[in-house]
């Protein structure tokens, strides 16, 4: 009996501490929500209501005109395109390259092999701020400027996939890749057909992850973008605020407009994203 009450006062102690955790998630749940409501909130207000003190935390008039302005009086649709269409063709190639080279890094023997992987991880601590410049020097003389390569190409040199996937592929066990070449498979069928289904969690993590990183970029597409038909969401928005009048709500509205792709990418890819978090962080 003594132990019966003993177990019951332990399952009741756990159950107390179980509700005080999912309170305390809730409320942090609340708080980082709290932007994003308030953004989409603020899309909908007109800048002086955005800046009254104390705020409407709901608006009492809904200014419609803030999205419409943006998709009537400005190309918004083809600033959207724009952002799609880098962030997209970006992410792809990075995915691809930096599989390719996180595979060799991590499965094949090559003399360099450590030496050219210290390099990427040199080149992951210089700020992009500082080679902006010369970076910007080169594509102007390759004429890539106002063009989507301007856009994607330099993007696609960033070393923080080979980074994040040499870690996925570190845990595939060697005798996997061994049983491949047993079968007569070359290098590219055992990477594309064996190695590659198995760090499937990785390259979701990197998808979205990368995607964000391009969609959100703006520095880098306000220098390459000359032309109004070829800025992007970001870029264009920002033009808004120089062009018509200091009015915050046409750049919530511009940022609500934003988020939506980033928020249907997490949802596509959240399965591989939640499980790749820690996937590649445990080597064996």
């Amino acid at each position: 009996m003594k132990k019966n009450h003993s177990l019951i006062s332990k399952i009741k102690r756990h159950d107390k501490l179980d509700l005080v955790v999912n309170v305390i998630v809730f409320i942090l749940a609340i708080i980082n929500l709290f932007p994003f409501y308030y953004l989409l909130t603020s899309s909908v207000k007109s800048s002086a209501a955005i800046f009254k003190m104390p705020p409407d935390w709901w608006p009492k008039t809904f200014e419609t005109k803030n999205y419409l302005d943006l998709f009537t009086g400005q190309p918004a649709f083809r600033w959207a395109a724009n952002s799609f269409l880098v962030s997209i063709i970006t992410t792809i190639m990075v995915v691809i390259c930096a599989s390719m080279a996180a595979y060799a890094v991590s499965k094949l023997d090559f003399p360099g092999r450590n030496a050219i992987y210290m390099i990427f991880i040199g080149a992951l601590m210089i700020p992009k701020e500082i080679f902006i410049i010369p970076l910007f020097q080169i594509v102007t003389k390759f004429h890539l400027t106002d063009t989507y390569a301007g856009m994607i190409l330099p993007n696609v040199a960033a070393t923080f996939g080979v980074f994040l996937l040499k870690g996925f592929f570190d845990t595939v066990p060697d005798a996997i890749r061994e049983s491949g070449k047993l079968d007569g498979a070359g290098e590219m069928t055992v990477f594309t057909r064996l190695v590659l289904p198995i760090v499937k969690p990785g390259i979701g993590a990197l998808f979205i992850l990368n995607f964000v990183n391009i969609w959100n970029d703006y520095l880098w597409q306000m220098l390459i973008a000359r032309s109004k038909s070829m800025m992007t969401l970001m870029v264009g928005t920002a033009s808004i605020m120089q062009e018509i009048s200091p009015n915050f709500g046409y750049k919530m509205a511009g940022a609500a407009v934003a988020s939506v792709p980033m928020l249907i990418i997490f949802i596509c890819f959240q399965r591989y994203f939640t499980s790749g978090i820690t996937m590649g962080a445990v080597k064996e």
